[in-house]
């Protein structure tokens, strides 16, 4: 059974005496593991889908079935569970604590699940060297390159091991280098750890780096893109 099943997913936002179809008759399938990147231009409805993946949302008509769970079937309790043990979230805006350091940063995510200091310290320690940032984890955000801020973002976003990790232009803020850099560090993070990312992106070249890539228009997936 595939880890996400789409079926005619829909989500409507009403401005006025307007309505606005922001994602419309979406099927899809994702396997877990998969490296999959929503391409499309602003206001293409990538953002809307990649928060209904997330279960931020819930559709206005169809079903997002996740590991055979109907989101939108789900009580709120349930759905606030899953985003906390499922799902791990990076943004454009890398919403570090700027007076806490890379390694703190990290902590801060994981202090509410319980553990104690020593293996807060070593769970953390670990996820930054995942990303390649143990040698600045004492440093702070503002003494960190735009994409060592990001892979801490990454690392944080990891720290509770979710199943899936969705990005919304993780790269956005960052020079076309350093955003190759990051693609590559949640590819290999895919390939690794068996974690499905979907990445949302405009930028069409960061697209093509990954394996799977969907192109979206006006709401819809207009074409099935492999590399």
């Amino acid at each position: 059974m595939s880890q996400y099943e789409l079926e005619g997913v829909g989500k409507a936002f009403v401005r006025g005496s307007v309505v606005i179809n922001a994602v419309a008759d979406v099927d899809l399938t994702i396997e877990q593991g998969e490296f999959v990147a929503l391409e499309g231009p602003s206001g293409s409805g990538k953002t809307t889908l990649l928060q209904l993946l997330g279960a931020l949302d819930r559709p206005s008509s169809g079903r997002v079935r996740f590991e055979d769970r109907d989101l939108a079937a789900l009580p709120d309790g349930a759905m606030d569970e899953l985003r906390l043990r499922s799902f791990g979230f990076v943004f454009q805006q890398f919403n570090l604590i700027p007076t806490l350091t890379a390694l703190e940063n990290v902590q801060a995510k994981l202090a509410p699940t319980g553990l104690s200091d020593d293996e807060l310290q070593r769970r953390s320690e670990a996820l930054l060297d995942e990303v390649g940032l143990g040698d600045r984890a004492s440093h702070l955000p503002s003494h960190l390159s735009g994409g060592e801020q990001q892979r801490v973002a990454i690392a944080r976003a990891l720290s509770v091991e979710p199943h899936v990790i969705l990005a919304d232009e993780p790269t956005g803020n960052l020079d076309t280098k350093t955003g190759a850099d990051i693609i590559e560090t949640l590819a290999d993070l895919a390939a690794r750890r068996g974690t499905t990312i979907i990445v949302a992106t405009h930028d069409v070249e960061l697209a093509d780096r990954a394996p799977r890539r969907l192109a979206m228009r006006d709401g819809r997936l207009r074409s099935l893109v492999p590399v």
